[in-house]
């Protein structure tokens, strides 16, 4: 029997739990317990019979777990690696193994070096646009990436792969600062990019765009599917954001010459060069279908 500690009971942790009750009918590989500083998820797990325990006190719930799966934020798990390795130090078992569960890697692995826990980065690649144990699903991870990153202080990296894959995900390994690079490229800036479109067209802050109100009125599948990543949390982007800045600003950074080279063509002093512009279309069609 493996005690699992989910700190954190939102969709990620929830579909966690969710998926290791399914994955074990009987009840003889994994014991879960959950806490969050309110405890409102876990007592909704409890009710759904997903978990073992839901201790009011974060120093219970890790209490004998041989894994403890950090599932907030990314600065709430920091602060949670800290404390990790500070005041919920004596609560720790001295061979349990942190995993995460966040979109950024580097910063928590150097705050597992700092703090001294045995820590192995994790980040499954799945997720939907709505939060908390309600929206939680037992199949959220099937055949999904699983980022496992590299151990620090002996953590033990074979139990977070053998969570991750009675998830049901692919296990994929990458140091945290790859980690990083990639998925600021390929998540962390499509984010932005889709926030940025939205103040754009629908306006930003307190001014609303006077064409807005028209404007979603004929709004089809183009603007929902490039806007959907800025109907999620709006917390979890911020930190994702703040905590992989450097690798998001490089990536926008490309991006905005990629804009500026558009602007080039559109506003070019002899008209559009409706070849040139029609090659550049086909050119990104062919690399995202595999033909370049």
């Amino acid at each position: 029997m493996t005690n699992v500690a989910i700190l954190g009971l939102g969709l990620i942790g929830g579909s966690i739990a969710r998926s290791l009750r399914v994955s074990d009918p009987d009840q003889g590989r994994w014991r879960i317990s959950a806490w969050t500083p309110s405890g409102a998820g876990p007592r909704e797990a409890m009710e759904a019979g997903c978990v073992d325990a839901a201790p009011a006190r974060i120093d219970e719930a890790i209490a004998g777990a041989d894994l403890v799966v950090l599932a907030a934020p990314p600065l709430a798990c920091e602060q949670l690696v800290a404390r990790l390795g500070g005041d919920l130090a004596a609560a720790l078992q001295p061979h349990a193994t942190v995993t995460d569960v966040a979109s950024t890697k580097l910063a928590l692995t150097r705050a597992a070096l700092a703090a001294g826990i045995r820590f192995v980065g994790g980040h499954p690649m799945a997720g939907r646009e709505t939060s908390g144990f309600g929206a939680a699903i037992d199949d959220l991870f099937v055949d999904r990436p699983w980022i496992v990153t590299e151990a620090v202080h002996g953590g033990d990296g074979a139990l977070v792969e053998a969570v991750a894959l009675a998830c049901d995900a692919r296990v994929v390994a990458l140091d945290a600062a790859t980690h990083d690079r990639l998925v600021a490229a390929i998540s962390h800036v499509p984010l932005l990019v889709s926030v940025a479109l939205a103040e754009t067209v629908a306006g930003a802050g307190d001014s609303p765009d006077p064409d807005w109100t028209a404007a979603s009125a004929l709004a089809a599948s183009g603007w929902r599917d490039t806007t959907r990543l800025a109907r999620g949390d709006a917390t979890m982007g911020a930190e994702i954001a703040a905590s992989n800045a450097a690798s998001i600003a490089a990536v926008l950074r490309s991006y905005r010459g990629r804009i500026d080279a558009l602007l080039d063509v559109l506003e070019a002093p002899g008209g559009v060069d409706v070849a040139a512009l029609r090659e550049r279309l086909q050119q990104a069609k062919d690399r995202l279908e595999g033909r370049r």
